[in-house]
């Protein structure tokens, strides 16, 4: 199965974000067919977590869009995180969603 383009993702994602009542903005626009989209989670708590793209290994064939916890620490040491990721990738899509119950949204996978 085909899987979305990363804009088209992004932008479900904000929307879908938006009609539950939570805060969620595009920090970064990265390439649009298929640049890596990564999701910081805010818990308005003094902790943060960054999500990114799951291995194809621990992936399933639908074209469903995967996620693993990244790091899950404070948010200066999350922006860290994404500055080092947005180094080696300069396509990168970034996310933030502001969500007190720590739930990002996202399809997990245990990796």
């Amino acid at each position: 199965m085909a899987r979305l383009t990363s804009d088209f993702w992004v932008s479900a994602y904000l929307r879908q974000a938006a009609l539950d009542g939570l805060v969620a903005v595009l920090r970064r626009r990265g390439a649009r067919e298929a640049g890596a989209i990564f999701v910081k989670l805010d818990r308005l708590d003094g902790t943060a977590a960054l999500y990114g793209p799951a291995p194809q290994a621990l992936a399933d064939d639908d074209g469903a869009r995967r996620f693993q916890l990244i790091l899950d620490s404070d948010p200066a040491s999350v922006e860290e995180r994404v500055e080092r990721e947005r180094r080696f990738d300069s396509d990168l899509w970034l996310v933030e969603i502001e969500n007190r119950l720590g739930d990002p949204r996202l399809e997990l996978v245990e990796g």
